[in-house]
């Protein structure tokens, strides 16, 4: 298990109490996700290269 402190939510996680996003830890060699807003449930852990890979489509899903 991850300590609390490991975990980083986005600045884009929303109003209010800042609850409605995602949380991403970097375990080497993996980055792990969890839901904010159930932090004690499953994890999903992807290799860091992937997950970078992953963020930097979301960034430009046009490949441009």
């Amino acid at each position: 298990m991850m300590t609390p402190g490991a975990w980083k939510k986005s600045s884009y996680s929303g109003g209010g109490e800042g609850n409605a996003c995602v949380e991403v830890a970097h375990r080497h060699p993996h980055t792990a996700v969890r839901d904010s807003k159930a932090p004690t449930r499953a994890t999903l852990t992807f290799p860091t290269p992937a997950f970078t890979a992953f963020l930097t489509t979301l960034k430009d899903p046009a490949g441009e």
